[in-house]
């Protein structure tokens, strides 16, 4: 399994830790992340149930941390937001608390997992929420990006904070988020000459202070790694993210230590850790 010996430290803000796909592995996944330079994961909540699971993980690993909400796909079993706000104000009352956003929330209009009017009540209480509590959004969007600003528009000067994490987007896209100061979120799309190659010239344009790295691991694993290194069973892990930081540090002219630091500055800045 793939190591990395270079001397930078990194954040994935994005990891999918409680999917069932690690669940024969997880601290071994946490082992290689160490080793490979990832010094903190941000676990996605993307449920009521895998939330709990992944503030219960984060609790008792002091490298992780973890975001709370309901993910589109899920809205259809949204009622109100009293169950996440539990979840979200019993850890902010510990000494130590490791939710560092509302999310995995948004709209997806993809494939419609959930009809389009319950995925926007589920997205507009979820930031009502984070304003309530002053915590920062972990965002995703597909196929939705009119209703998804629209609404975000009317949220986002009580956000302290926003990611649109698993950016896939365009220059459209990507210009209306910058305007709103959100922080964009990369993954190994990036890296796939098939579908991600035309974020590599918008990456440019993105502020150095507004870019962060993420894996969205189990799935996204970059397309170009070495066939030796990413094994056969296609899952990625968050000991990839110094690829796909040594990817868009050649992209922007950087050295990785140079992109580690400022990505890893911008996700304290965004999470207050």
């Amino acid at each position: 399994m793939h190591t990395d010996s270079n001397s930078h430290s990194l954040v994935d803000i994005g990891v999918n830790l409680m999917s069932p796909a690690f669940d024969r592995d997880r601290e071994d996944v946490i082992a290689r992340a160490e080793a490979a330079g990832v010094k903190t994961l941000i676990i996605t909540g993307s449920s009521i149930a895998s939330s709990a699971e992944a503030l219960a993980f984060a609790q008792v690993h002091p490298q992780c941390k973890a975001t709370a909400g309901v993910h589109p796909h899920n809205a259809k079993d949204w009622d109100t937001a009293a169950r996440l706000e539990e979840l979200v104000t019993q850890d902010l009352s510990k000494s130590a608390p490791v939710i560092a956003a509302i999310g995995e929330c948004g709209l997806d209009y993809n494939r419609n997992f959930s009809p389009p009017p319950a995925q926007r009540k589920c997205f507009e209480d979820q930031l009502a929420l984070a304003a309530r509590l002053k915590k920062p959004v972990f965002l995703h969007e597909r196929d939705a990006f009119e209703d998804f600003l629209s609404i975000l528009k009317q949220y986002r000067s009580h956000l302290p904070g926003v990611v649109v994490h698993c950016f896939t987007g365009g220059e459209t896209e990507l210009e209306a988020y910058l305007a709103l100061d959100c922080y964009i979120g990369i993954t190994g799309w990036i890296c796939d000459e098939r579908r991600g190659a035309h974020l590599i010239p918008l990456l440019r344009h993105i502020p150095a202070g507004r870019l962060l790295l993420e894996t969205d691991a189990p799935y996204l694993l970059p397309r170009n790694l070495p066939r030796s290194v990413r094994g056969k069973s296609g899952r990625n892990e968050p000991c990839f993210l110094p690829h796909i930081a040594a990817f868009a540090a050649e992209i922007l002219g950087k050295t990785p230590d140079q992109l580690a630091a400022e990505t890893s500055i911008n996700a304290a800045r965004l999470f207050g850790s």
